[in-house]
């Protein structure tokens, strides 16, 4: 997954507005082609079908692996996933063809929900990193983000014709795929007949604007786990390294109101220690390996660190985000850091945060959260 520079967290914190479309359209994809998906039941080949074993590092240093077990009962309820800007194509766009990027930011955002949901996640044209590099560098690429959006409705409207049969859906997404979830919701969900079977609605790592009671149009915030029709939004920073003032993450242009902040590891208000699951493996191609605690080698895709950051949902002028704290003890031999932030050259990056583990900071929390209202959604269905 080539997380690489600031041309990453970009398009997450962008409107879609705030690219151009290109002149002429391209042709649609066809989504009843089991190709066009990255996660479809039944695909073969699928991209959630991975390894979701974990090693869990104790405070002590002491570790144990465990290997998530699928429940025995069927999911009531369905997530629908947007993945962020990870394209390698050179193209301002990305083709359809599925490349290692897509397999692996699937197997670090998405695949372990599939043990609480039935997983879908479409393949789509979106702005690609080489795009954004060169935007970042005040280039005008020919980029098409009408496109991204238009790709990611098409997929939407066939799950929902093909596939959803009135089920329950959760909609998942992080920075890009975020910012298309959360523009899918205000064009074609929020007060139409189909909010109705919105589950939840997760568009992590972009500004989502929301007034002072919490509310995203019809949706208010997540307040209690097993609440159902509900928001789960926030962009992260260090504790260290609160946002920079030129940061474009954490605040919104729209008069009275704020970016979204909801912690998963407390729904209700306040600090909480979340369950994560960090990805076991260097973010960019020159980091180092990364190191659990001394004298401890992990060989599974995922390693979970219990009790070693806090979190907590802040308000700082014109900033709202997640405050992300390392409870670090030097005397104890598990690391005392974690690694998420964009660097530039060799320097944590304060406009970006931990952009790059979003997700990963609370990820068993925001499953937990998909499998409560699951239950709730079938209890009342």
């Amino acid at each position: 997954m080539k997380f690489q520079i600031t041309a990453l967290a970009m398009l997450g914190a962008l409107g879609l507005s705030s690219l151009a479309a290109a002149q002429t359209a391209p042709a649609a994809n066809d989504y009843s082609k089991p190709e066009t998906w990255l996660c479809l039941p039944g695909r073969a080949a699928d991209a959630c079908a991975v390894d979701l074993s974990s090693t869990v590092v104790e405070k002590d240093g002491k570790s144990d692996k465990v290997t998530l077990q699928a429940s025995p009962a069927p999911s009531p309820i369905d997530c629908f996933y947007v993945y962020p800007t990870v394209s390698t194509d050179p193209t301002p766009n990305s083709d359809m063809s599925i490349d290692e990027a897509e397999k692996r930011v699937v197997a670090v955002q998405f695949a372990r929900f599939k043990h609480v949901c039935r997983p879908f996640a479409p393949m789509y044209r979106q702005v690609t990193l080489s795009a954004l590099r060169q935007f970042m560098m005040g280039q005008t690429p020919a980029v098409d983000r009408v496109l991204a959006y238009n790709d990611v409705k098409a997929a939407w409207d066939w799950y929902l014709a093909h596939e959803n049969k009135g089920r329950g859906v959760v909609l998942i997404g992080h920075s890009q795929g975020a910012g298309l979830i959360a523009e899918l919701v205000r064009r074609e969900i929020d007060g139409k007949p189909v909010q109705s079977r919105i589950v939840g609605v997760m568009p992590i790592g972009s500004n989502v604007a929301v007034d002072d009671k919490g509310m995203f149009g019809s949706i208010p915030s997540c307040s209690a786990k097993g609440q159902t029709g509900c928001l789960v939004s926030y962009v992260s920073f260090r504790d260290t390294l609160p946002p920079a003032a030129t940061s474009r993450f954490g605040k919104v242009a729209e008069a009275g109101k704020h970016a979204a902040c909801v912690n998963p590891a407390a729904l209700g208000g306040g600090t909480g220690q979340p369950v994560s699951y960090f990805w076991n493996r260097p973010l960019t191609q020159s980091a180092e390996p990364i190191v659990w605690a001394r004298d401890l080698t992990v060989d599974t895709p995922y390693v979970t660190t219990p009790g070693l950051i806090t979190t907590e949902c802040v308000r700082e002028g014109e900033f709202s985000y997640l405050k992300v704290t390392t409870n670090a003890d030097p005397a104890d031999a598990r690391t005392d850091t974690i690694v998420g932030d964009v660097m530039i050259a060799g320097k944590a990056d304060a406009n970006w945060g931990l952009h790059l583990i979003d997700m990963n900071l609370a990820m068993g929390d925001l499953v937990d959260i998909v499998h409560q209202q699951a239950v709730t959604w079938k209890k009342s269905h």
